[in-house]
């Protein structure tokens, strides 16, 4: 369904002069920013430069509905459960008694389209029924008109050393699939550490979100991959209610938080065909295996990739960077 929001009917994103112009201005700019590895640095975080121009373009076009809810995140600490979870909230319905069937046929990252990619290129292209967009970038650097409007963020987040393996595979799979060596895990987590990585520092990330969070807390929900983990039906119930969409009584007797639950869980997500199988393009370059997404979704995974230093190494970091703050990640 097309926006019918008059601020984004005169601007066309299509390959227009004044399109390839501005595309032709962000890349000479970013060409002058500070450069290590495939990373940008650009307003205090660093940026994959394949990401970077649609960010820019974001911050600069994108005109947010009223009713849009932002799943929010740093990459791999729980981005494609929630927007799993979320999207099946929202879509559910009871006359068909099934719960976002499209999540059968469609990967999570197909439902909910990312603001710095699907967005950047098709702003005016919204589906008023799913009121859901994704987006990894950091609160500081989102497009004014989202933080100063009235819709809501929800920011998941993951002991940074889960994050870090989980970030580290992904990436070394992005990688092999076009022939590049990847990045040795100690040469990443260095760089990790020294707040290098993909919308990195990541404690930055966490810290922006915490504290918007705690200043509008209407706005913007906080949670942790790792309480979600413990209780997913009370976060289920949780979210429906923060994204107004709460369950009836009705629904809650019928089993539907538990259906929703069932249907997003790890095992069932990645064993569906479109996931196991199927492909998702990140730009017009790179084509990425669907179950790259769905690598195992443990707990405390990072035991069998990092030593136990590394582990502390980078608790200790983490203590440091959120202290004062007020937010404990698990650790």
């Amino acid at each position: 369904m097309e926006s019918s929001l008059p601020s984004t009917q005169n601007l066309d994103f299509g390959e227009s002069a004044e399109r390839k112009d501005e595309a032709k201005s962000y890349k000479e700019m970013i060409s002058t920013f500070p450069r290590v590895q495939w990373w940008s640095y650009y307003e205090g975080f660093w940026y994959h430069s394949m990401l970077l121009e649609g960010i820019m373009s974001a911050q600069d076009h994108f005109i947010p509905q009223s009713t849009d809810i932002f799943i929010t995140s740093s990459p791999k600490t729980g981005t494609t459960w929630l927007k799993a979870l979320t999207f099946a909230i929202c879509t559910r319905s009871r006359l068909s008694g099934s719960s976002a069937s499209a999540l059968l046929t469609k990967m999570p990252h197909e439902c909910v389209p990312l603001l710095e990619y699907h967005r950047a290129q098709n702003p005016m292209k919204r589906d008023c029924a799913v009121p859901l967009v994704s987006t990894h970038v950091p609160y500081s650097s989102l497009p004014k008109s989202v933080v100063s409007s009235c819709c809501k963020m929800i920011y998941i987040c993951r002991d940074a050393k889960d994050a870090f393996v989980s970030l580290w595979h992904f990436i070394a799979e992005l990688q092999r699939s076009r022939n590049v060596e990847p990045l040795s895990l100690e040469e990443a987590f260095e760089l990790f550490c020294s707040g290098i990585s993909g919308y990195g520092p990541y404690w930055d990330h966490v810290l922006g979100y915490w504290r918007a969070s705690l200043e509008f807390p209407e706005k913007v929900l906080f949670l942790t991959y790792e309480e979600m983990k413990k209780d997913t039906a009370a976060h289920v119930k949780k979210l429906a209610e923060f994204m107004g969409c709460s369950f009836t009584l009705e629904e809650e007797e019928e089993g539907e938080v538990q259906k929703i639950v069932s249907m997003c869980s790890f095992d069932k997500l990645s064993n569906l065909e479109v996931n196991k199988n199927g492909t998702h393009s990140l730009d017009t370059l790179i084509d990425v295996k669907n179950s790259a997404f769905f690598r195992k979704g443990e707990i405390g995974d990072w035991k069998n990739n990092l030593t136990p230093e590394m582990g502390a190494r980078l608790d200790d970091i983490m203590e440091q960077k959120l202290k004062g703050s007020g937010l404990k990640l698990p650790r």
